[in-house]
């Protein structure tokens, strides 16, 4: 008599993070911002540019659900497209250093020694810089050059003229690229020289498998689980990263709606009109909460000791 077939440990975990009531719950609120900023355009009852001076700082009103700003904005066409930009950065952020690494992580851990050591001093030198100050000094540069007065180098000032194209969202994705896949890479990195001494890559090996099939059907696999958690509580930090810089100037380019730029315009106002930066700061606050519930759910149903 045949047994029931055996259930995979995705299977597995599925179940397990459907029964975790916080992290569906913060899986929901993201597929329901996701939609929010996909359709943007259909459901803001505004364009997020175009303001009228007689209803600067108008109260919430049919017209206003929210209020106006300092400019007559509609608020809640600027909050619906500063979704865009928030998620924009955050799963972009995601996917280049789940990306980057998983790659380098791999190749660091499954091949080991003289290659192991030289790309793990690069992971450490970049670990002694902070990121965020790069990233700072990434914007102030290319921002920078677009005053050919200032740095009249070609490239520098191509780089700033496409970040403005994009809103001044370029250099930000690019920065959060170049900086947020190192504690993957380190984390990638322990689990493959792990896995590499693991009996089913030994049998593969034995069986005479190249290194690289080796990799992409038996360490990669058993990698994403993890990774995938790490990056998950990862991306609040990139939304964080994104607002804060757009506070203090350095990040989006006004007009463009981020939720920074909201929160540092609502703020010289936070005596009169206190809500035009609590709006923006609570939009900010559910997406991070969601991204962390979502996380510690799907830390929990991939935590071995459930297995």
């Amino acid at each position: 008599m045949v047994g029931p077939a055996p259930r995979s440990i995705w299977y597995d975990s599925l179940k397990r993070l459907i029964r975790n009531r916080a992290a569906v719950m913060g899986a929901i609120i993201l597929i329901i911002l996701t939609g929010i900023a996909i359709f943007a355009p259909l459901i803001a009852p505004h364009p997020f540019d175009e303001g009228n001076f007689l209803h600067n700082y108008a109260a919430p009103s049919r017209e206003f659900p929210l209020g106006a700003d300092f400019l007559g904005r509609d608020l809640l066409s600027r909050l619906i497209y500063g979704t865009r930009i928030s998620l924009t950065i955050g799963f972009l952020g995601a996917f280049f250093a789940f990306s980057i690494g998983l790659t380098y992580g791999t190749i660091s851990g499954y091949f080991g020694g003289w290659i192991d050591g030289f790309l793990m001093r690069l992971v450490d030198i970049l670990y002694a810089f902070p990121s965020l100050l790069f990233i700072i000094l990434l914007m102030v540069t290319f921002k920078a050059g677009l005053g050919a007065t200032v740095i009249r180098n070609p490239f520098v000032q191509t780089i700033a003229k496409l970040d403005t194209a994009f809103g001044g969202m370029l250099l930000i994705v690019v920065g959060i690229s170049l900086t947020s896949w190192v504690g993957m890479a380190r984390l990638t990195r322990g689990m493959a020289l792990s896995l590499r001494e693991s009996d089913f890559v030994h049998a593969a090996q034995a069986l005479g498998a190249r290194d690289i099939r080796v990799i992409w059907y038996h360490v990669v696999p058993n990698l994403i689980g993890p990774l995938l958690v790490r990056v998950t509580l990862a991306i609040p930090q990139f939304i964080a990263t994104e607002a804060f810089l757009s506070f203090i100037g350095l990040g989006a380019n006004p007009p463009t709606p981020s939720w920074g730029i909201m929160i540092a315009e609502g703020f010289k106002a936070m005596r009169s009109h206190p809500h035009l930066a609590i709006y923006p700061g609570l939009a900010l606050a559910i997406v991070m909460f969601a991204f962390n519930f979502l996380g510690d759910g799907l830390r929990d149903a991939f935590d071995p000791r459930f297995n």
